[in-house]
């Protein structure tokens, strides 16, 4: 296995960076800020970023078969129209409940986007505190963002068992994608929200997003929506 090398490649502050999705298109790499009520869209080539604003809390987004891009924003589903910062509505649920929200999306394999609004937290171990986004790679192992435990750990789903533990110089991790030209850079974004600024002080790069090279081993591109 090469050497592992960790880096932020998006100093972006981000309150709540969550749901990072590759766009091999575009060599770019996208992600939420969930309370800033924003998608946002990295080149990996020119370093740039572009931001599209939503007019609710974005939990998260994802590839669409026929362009553009599917998000969940608020109790809503949503398409992007990038090029004209347009969003329409595709399908609402939880008209009656008042400060409820979508908390996490995912397409399947199926094409099919997937969303809760509530979560059960296990804990995995007492130092890896709560486990939060994740994916797979093309050996079908499980990699999970440890939120307040500054890590990503690699999982073999079938038995439980930790195979990998990437530590990261912030806290709150919260999901993690692979991208790349091949696949074979993690990316992991994190939060800042919640920290005092002391903690802010120690960790200057909360709020970033990672770049993780040297795992040893490719993720799978992204399923799109197929709506």
């Amino acid at each position: 296995m090469s050497s592992i090398k960790i880096e932020c490649v998006l100093p972006k502050n981000c309150r709540c960076g969550e749901s990072p999705v590759w766009e091999e298109a575009s060599n770019s790499l996208l992600f939420v800020d969930i309370p800033a009520k924003m998608v946002c869209r990295w080149d990996s080539l020119t370093k740039q970023v572009q931001q599209f604003t939503t007019d609710a809390p974005v939990s998260s987004v994802a590839l669409r078969q026929s362009g553009g891009y599917v998000a969940t924003v608020g109790t809503k589903f949503c398409a992007l129209n990038w090029e004209d910062q347009a969003t329409a509505v595709l399908a609402t649920v939880d008209k009656d409940k008042k400060n409820n929200r979508f908390n996490d999306g995912k397409v399947d394999p199926a094409g099919r986007y997937f969303a809760a609004n509530r979560r059960n937290v296990y804990k995995l171990e007492k130092e890896e505190q709560i486990p939060d986004g994740m994916c797979i790679d093309v050996e079908g192992k499980l990699w999970v963002a440890c939120y307040n435990g500054g890590r990503v750990i690699r999982l073999d789903p079938e038995t439980g068992k930790r195979l990998q533990t990437v530590k990261l110089p912030v806290d709150k991790t919260t999901s993690c994608c692979f991208g790349g030209k091949d696949y074979s850079e993690m990316y992991v974004t994190c939060a800042q929200d919640g920290m005092n600024p002391e903690s802010l002080l120690k960790q200057p790069e909360a709020g970033g997003i990672f770049k993780i090279t040297g795992l040893g081993v490719k993720g799978i591109c992204p399923y799109p929506y197929a709506g």
